[in-house]
């Protein structure tokens, strides 16, 4: 994986991320939020896995339903956010569109995917941290923004005219 700080603005940076064949999305990329120390972001990728699986969230059995993606497979579009779990680290979140050869679709939250030949991620931190708690009563964990103890916005240079 290769990254580069594209951005820097009031609080928010922007990070250009490329992973390699081989590496698995998710993996990578959580670690990458933490190494960065990321506690809120939006994402956006495109690529292609040489396999994948996604997953469709079956509400009655508070579980993902896997579906897998046993060939090579393009990444047409794959968007999520990063949010602090209950655990008090980074915790990814992404949806994906994987295109098949024959033009069809398959697609659900990202569970794995293995890179081939590259993923390239925008990553956009906001200047604040997003929180993301367990839901026992729907089976998962989703950004509260009212959770106890939330980060709030950080400060960043204040751009005003005292004129």
């Amino acid at each position: 994986m290769k990254s580069q700080l594209v951005a820097e603005s009031a609080g928010q940076r922007t990070f250009v991320v490329v992973l390699d064949p081989g590496e698995e999305a998710f993996a990578a990329l959580t670690s990458f939020a933490v190494d960065q120390d990321i506690g809120g972001a939006s994402l956006t990728a495109l690529g292609a896995f040489e396999r994948a699986t996604v997953g469709w969230f079956d509400f009655n059995q508070k579980t993902y339903r896997k579906i897998p993606v046993q060939e090579q497979c393009e990444v047409l579009s794959a968007i999520g956010d990063v949010a602090i779990g209950d655990d008090g680290k980074p915790s990814l979140h992404v949806h994906a569109v994987l295109g098949l050869r024959d033009g069809s679709t398959k697609g659900g939250h990202l569970l794995e995917g293995i890179v081939r030949p590259t993923l390239e991620v925008t990553l956009v931190e906001a200047p604040g941290h997003l929180r993301r708690r367990k839901r026992p009563e729907l089976g998962i964990a989703l950004i509260d923004l009212d959770a106890e103890g939330q980060m709030r916005i950080r400060p960043g240079p204040l751009n005003c005219d005292p004129a």
